[in-house]
């Protein structure tokens, strides 16, 4: 039996291959708090879920305050690369650091369906343990 921290490592690692660029991934709740993540040894993982979180924050207040209406994601592009935040549902989101050769077009469209999987993962009632 596979377990939804496997599960959502598998997820991230899948999309992390199939785009160019990604060099890291978190998942976190809108909190901050860290649910799981695929990083290197630059990344802080925790820190990372926090400044995501902050990032969906600040972007959906705007979004609010503008009358612009739902997030879909925000893209924050930096010299050497890119922080990508995208929204998992209401509670949760995931984070995506890449370099400066990250293909964000890629990306947009590959996070679609994981954000669909990860959504059903977060949501689905974890199995009990020794079932």
């Amino acid at each position: 039996m596979t377990t939804r921290n496997t599960q959502l490592a598998t997820e991230m690692r899948e999309l992390r291959d199939r785009v160019v660029g990604v060099t890291d991934i978190v998942v976190a709740s809108v909190d901050g708090l860290l649910i799981t993540a695929e990083t290197d040894d630059t990344a802080d993982a925790e820190s990372l879920a926090a400044l995501t979180a902050a990032a969906v924050s600040l972007a959906r207040r705007a979004g609010a305050m503008t009358s612009k209406g739902l997030l879909h994601h925000t893209v924050s592009r930096f010299t050497d690369g890119y922080l990508v935040a995208h929204p998992v549902g209401d509670m949760a989101l995931i984070g995506v650091l890449g370099d400066t050769g990250l293909d964000v077009r890629r990306l947009h469209t590959e996070t679609q369906a994981t954000l669909q999987r990860l959504t059903a993962l977060l949501t689905a009632p974890e199995a009990p343990r020794g079932t």
